[in-house]
């Protein structure tokens, strides 16, 4: 049997190695477009790689998922967050989950995950032919022919496994829907806010644990932690928040207000009473002396200039409307976002081949006959 792999990321390295597992005898090739393999691989997670989630209920796995949450629930008992957990450490690189679920390697290095994977395709002698892009791909008989921009590399293959990632143009497509294949617009669906000429962005570096951040009139919501940074926002609460709405987000041209409640607590009086509290037991100390709710020293004293409070008043020179101002800003921030930020290395699309014609079992292309999707 002869398998061809499109694409030298993690999900087409995966899916040779998985290959040669059930099918020794198999001869497998990968093709890279590129000159280099897994090469998100290494810059993921900031160079950690974050490897899988920690999370091993598959329906509360399948949850975090946007769009694909009824499609993965069929799939994740075949392979899930624990199974890959299993496959790497078996290999002898050891794993560790954080507190926010997310699993990296315990060197804290991508090259672990790179090694790792290079050295089983390397043992079960998988060849990897890189700068092969494919223009197209069409049945040919039972056999699948893939077309290539050297028309020398032109050859038929047994089974197809097509594990190019995303696309950020919908003509980044055109060679599946060749195959009929029904193409979802796509879109960016992980992304930052810019919040140009906003003075929050002089705290950039700063961030808090468990903020909620929301979209009025919408029904996106997200809670994590949330980042300030010289453009804008970040952080797992906002990029979250940006993959569950891409689509919303889309149609908004980017341009939409966000709130934030930076301290977690949804119940203002409670807020308004905490700092009642405050107050009563510091009357003769300075606003900024106090720092409520473990908000780092810098963000206490932008909230404070935000409500026109004087950092250097005394706790019990400011009144109740004063304190009402706090509660809104701790509990209810709102920005007006004018654009997003991508990284082009790390870039996800929300969009792409219709998960309708795919076989959530076994993935394979319910349009073409021994056609596989990965990744």
């Amino acid at each position: 049997m002869k398998v061809a792999i499109i694409g030298g990321g993690a999900g087409g390295f995966f899916s040779a190695i998985q290959v040669k597992n059930y099918f020794p005898k198999a001869q497998v090739i990968l093709f890279e477009k590129s000159n280099k393999v897994l090469s998100k691989v290494k810059i993921s997670g900031g160079g950690r790689c974050n490897v899988t989630n920690g999370e091993q209920n598959i329906k509360t796995l399948a949850k975090g998922y946007p769009r694909g949450e009824k499609f993965l629930k069929k799939c994740f008992p075949h392979f899930s967050s624990k199974e890959t957990f299993e496959w790497f450490e078996e290999r002898g690189v050891k794993l560790k989950v954080e507190s926010d679920g997310r699993v990296f390697p315990i060197s804290n290095n991508s090259q672990s995950i790179v090694d790792c994977l290079m050295k089983e395709i390397l043992q079960k002698r998988i060849e990897i032919k890189l700068s092969s892009q494919i223009i197209s791909i069409s049945k040919n008989g039972e056999a699948i022919k893939l077309f290539f921009r050297d028309e020398n590399k032109n050859q038929n293959f047994d089974k197809v496994i097509i594990a190019t990632g995303g696309a950020p143009k919908l003509s980044g497509f055109d060679w599946l829907s060749k195959l009929n294949h029904t193409i979802e617009k796509p879109v960016p669906s992980l992304f930052t806010f810019n919040i140009p000429n906003n003075n929050v962005t002089k705290l950039m570096g700063l961030s808090m644990p468990n903020a909620i951040v929301m979209i009025p009139g919408t029904k996106l919501k997200s809670v994590g932690p949330v980042l300030i940074t010289h453009w804008g926002l970040s952080g797992p609460g906002v990029l979250k928040l940006s993959a569950f709405g891409a689509r919303v987000l889309s149609e908004k041209d980017y341009s939409f207000v966000v709130h934030v409640n930076w301290i977690h607590i949804t119940n203002q009086e409670i807020i308004f009473d905490q700092l009642k509290d405050i107050q009563s037991e510091n009357k003769k100390k300075q606003l900024s002396s106090i720092k409520p709710f473990d908000l780092p020293e810098r963000l206490w004293i932008y909230f404070l200039t935000k409500c026109d409070l004087n950092p250097l008043v005394k706790w019990e020179e400011i009144g109740k409307k004063s304190l009402n101002k706090l509660v809104r800003v701790l509990s209810n921030d709102a920005y007006q976002v004018h654009g997003k930020t991508t990284f082009k290395e790390e870039f996800v699309t929300c969009g792409g081949v219709s998960l309708k014609e795919v076989n959530p079992l076994t993935l394979e292309s319910r349009i073409v006959k021994n056609v596989y999707f990965s990744g």
